[in-house]
């Protein structure tokens, strides 16, 4: 496992454990899915501090097998099969994520991380394996990757009963109207929206911001900057959070990226940048304070970022359309993307200085200090999952690094709406099914920085999604053709 920051009190010897737990008679662990979902349960402490001691336990390697909603993939896959008998994996503890559980009487809780029951290396799509691969990575070079999430989300005055009495129509939003930024919404759910920032912050998962966002009951809460592994984990813990606190109050956060047609999608950008051993961030450009820019930089939209840097952009730009489902998993996400600039959902290979209308945003002198120069990779929504978006990310741009690609992409300020149109623009694909096919083609980006075994396991985990999608029967279509075809 990649080098991981340990939360505040995390044992750090068997010793420290014991005494940690020395008041607990159960603990609660949980791995995490392709689909971005925790599994877990509670062990009893001796089963637990028995598991530590002999490094992991058996956990029923089902759960990369089925899908979102448990149900088994239409055809067998790399990890759990009948071949197999479904056989447990590996799950390992790792002890520096501990954290109680403040809604829940501060039960102790730790993630785990799934290893092959056989080499007990990381099993290949491992979601907490296959960041720490990428971290791995980067380190060998000497740096630390460095990433922030911000995630929009709907809220809903429904609970998961609710939800299925209405079939999931009609659903009542926390508040009405447009109201990003507002001061005045919050007041109408107060103690909610506190609860959110507050148990987070017990829960260890730091948070920077946290506001309205436009739609009726959309908050925004952007996740501290944190090394790779360590955010990933606060992204996913934040959902997890969100929902359980939403559940004390009979409400239900939604992070689906386009949970209304006529409405901005919700959004799961990421902020990345790389840290060399000193803490230095290596993306900025050191003459950045004189104003004067770096000779040789392609276009004036990069001159405030150093040479390095242009190419870990140029890394993402060439990769982003052979990756595109590790940022967008669902059907409904590229529903969000459909709306392209009306509603700041990229949706064609594009960047450009702190423009929110690119795929990516440079954040750079002299808009920030130097210190402070980074990437937005707006093209995730907030259905993504954290582990494999990131990855993504920082395994491009680090491809990008190594074979020192040139940044052949104009930025969006020398674009025109023509060039869309026109093909000049590379436009990323437009449905799950037309990025699944993509990703898995022989010679694609993503085989290149995954590996095979990765690419056939999530891309058939994609191509179930998509044909459970294709037999289904929507309410679109029977209204439009039951009564007049």
């Amino acid at each position: 496992m990649a080098s991981l920051p340990a939360t505040a009190n995390a044992p750090k010897t068997a010793e420290d454990l014991k005494n940690l737990l020395m008041n607990d008679n159960k603990v609660k662990v949980a791995g995490i899915d392709v689909d971005g979902v925790l599994r877990g349960k509670f062990m009893s402490k001796d089963k637990f501090l028995s598991a530590v001691s002999s490094n992991g336990f058996g956990f029923c390697s089902v759960v990369f097998g089925w899908d979102i909603h448990d149900a088994v993939y239409s055809r067998e896959l790399l990890i759990s099969t009948k071949a197999n008998g479904y056989r447990d994996v590996i799950a390992e503890i790792d002890l520096s994520t501990y954290r109680r559980i403040p809604w829940e009487n501060n039960v102790p809780f730790f993630l785990v991380s799934f290893l092959d029951p056989d080499t007990r290396k990381p099993l290949s799509v491992c979601p907490r394996g296959v960041v720490s691969l990428v971290a791995k990575k980067a380190e060998a070079s000497g740096w630390t990757p460095m990433a922030g999430c911000e995630y929009e989300y709907f809220q809903f005055k429904e609970t998961p009963h609710t939800l299925a009495e209405k079939n999931f129509t009609n659903l009542d939003p926390l508040t009405p109207g447009m109201h990003g930024y507002s001061l005045l919404r919050t007041q109408l759910n107060t103690t909610y929206f506190h609860d959110i920032f507050d148990v987070a912050e017990k829960f260890d998962v730091a948070i920077e911001a946290h506001h309205t966002e436009t739609g009726p009951g959309v908050y925004e809460t952007a996740l501290a900057y944190q090394p790779v592994l360590r955010i990933a984990d606060n992204a996913i813990l934040f959902k997890f959070l969100a929902k359980s606190v939403g559940m004390k109050h009979g409400i239900t956060p939604s992070f689906m990226a386009k949970p209304w047609a006529n409405l901005p999608g919700c959004s799961g950008h990421i902020h990345v940048s790389l840290r060399d051993s000193e803490g230095k961030n290596i993306f900025a450009f050191p003459g950045s304070e004189t104003g004067k820019g770096r000779e040789g930089a392609k276009y004036d939209d990069t001159k405030f970022i150093s040479e390095v840097a242009e190419y870990f952009l140029a890394g993402i730009l060439d990769g982003l359309p052979d990756v595109l489902p590790l940022f967008v998993p669902t059907i409904n996400g590229y529903k969000r993307l459909v709306g392209g600039d009306a509603f700041w959902a990229p949706n064609a290979v594009t960047y450009g200085y702190d423009s929110r209308a690119g795929s990516v945003r440079i954040i750079s002198p002299p808009s920030v200090p130097p210190s402070a120069t980074r990437f937005e990779v707006r093209v995730p929504g907030a259905d993504m999952n954290p582990y494999f978006a990131l990855s993504a990310i920082f395994a491009l741009g680090l491809r990008g690094i190594e074979k020192k690609l040139e940044l052949d992409v104009v930025p969006v300020t020398q674009m025109t709406p023509e060039d869309k149109k026109s093909g000049k623009v590379t436009m990323l694909p437009r449905s799950l099914e037309a990025a699944t096919i993509r990703m898995m083609r022989q010679g694609s980006v993503a085989r290149e920085v995954f590996g095979d075994e990765f690419v056939e396991h999530f891309g058939g985990t994609r191509e179930h999604e998509v044909g459970v999608w294709n037999s289904a029967v929507t309410n679109w279509e029977v209204e439009r053709y039951l009564e007049l075809v």
